[in-house]
């Protein structure tokens, strides 16, 4: 895949077959669409090209608006590069493009990109008006010399809702990540979802109880964090190249030792070793209990000792 920036008035005229949005997560229901253009674009010999931005566009139209992404940039990008698709226009978000008309914006991917096709989601809304419908963009299509299709949800059955068909979505993902869902969320994704952050100093509440662990800072904090509660990780560490290990990460404030702000706590099995300032990615691999406060620390303990067998017996069904 090659990433293009546009930044000004740069052409790229390669006749394509494109798809423009946010792609955060870069999820089932976005591979599916990715998947159509790629297949559109080989059928008429053209390029298949992914029109994104470089930020979420409410963080530019609304400035208080706090994001809760499922990728960073660079995360999407290289998740983007696996689907196969020839060219990423990375767009720049500014007021002034937010201020553009879904005509104009149109205009500019047909005038600087070279689109000929624009495949659109089911639910894919651009330009200024938001309330402009597919028709809108069909008719606007015709008076610019561009082909404006339209492409079907993609959906997965989840047992979350009742097993019922659910229209795949980030914002569905964000839904079952808040809820503590980690394992339906990597159905939807495709990937077990992850974080990544620097090892800071803790409190060594868990090198008292047995359980040495590495408390982690975000890289970047607009990222989700999952609910609160005990997990089942995979663990990549900056300094161990391509090992992964297995972990168990608890999300929350400790209610077992007073009140504490909410911490981030990876314990990672088999290993030994200074982790301070070191960068780690985790993971999600299943949910094994809620946060709760235990009536003393042999309690805690004990219930450490059963996480522990829980992600052993995890991390054996994960090698099959």
């Amino acid at each position: 895949m090659k990433t293009l920036i546009l930044n000004g008035k740069e052409r790229y005229n390669v006749p394509c077959v494109a798809t423009i949005g946010m792609f955060d997560g870069v999820h089932r229901g976005h591979r599916f669409v990715l998947s159509q253009i790629c297949d559109d674009a080989k059928k008429r010999q053209m390029a298949s090209m992914v029109i994104t931005f470089d930020q979420h566009p409410r963080e530019v139209v609304q400035t208080d608006w706090k994001p809760q992404l499922l990728t960073t940039f660079d995360e999407r990008m290289r998740l983007l590069a696996e689907t196969g698709i020839d060219y990423c226009v990375v767009l720049p978000f500014t007021k002034e493009m937010a201020a553009l008309s879904a005509h104009d914006f149109m205009q500019l991917m047909a005038d600087q990109l070279g689109v000929k096709v624009l495949m659109t989601g089911y639910d894919n809304r651009f330009g200024h008006h938001r309330h402009d419908t597919f028709e809108d963009y069909v008719r606007y299509g015709e008076e610019i010399g561009m082909e404006v299709k339209q492409l079907p949800a993609c959906h997965s059955q989840l047992s979350t809702f009742n097993s019922q068909l659910s229209e795949i979505s980030s914002s569905l993902i964000r839904r079952l990540l808040s809820a503590g869902n980690v394992e339906e969320a990597a159905q939807c994704l495709t990937y077990y979802y992850s974080i990544t952050g620097e090892v800071v100093k803790g409190e060594h509440i868990g090198t008292t109880l047995g359980f040495p662990t590495a408390n982690l800072q975000l890289n970047d904090p607009r990222k989700l964090i999952p609910a609160a509660g005990v997990y089942a990780v995979r663990c990549l560490m900056e300094e161990g190249g391509s090992k992964m290990y297995i972990g168990m990460m608890n999300i929350g404030t400790r209610p077992t030792f007073g009140d504490h702000p909410q911490t981030l706590e990876v314990h990672i099995l088999d290993y030994e070793g200074d982790l301070y300032g070191q960068e780690i990615t985790v993971s999600f691999m299943e949910r094994l209990r809620e946060e709760r406060h235990f009536n003393s620390e042999e309690e805690l303990k004990a219930q450490l000792k059963e996480d522990r067998k829980a992600v052993h017996s995890l991390e054996i069904k994960d090698k099959r």
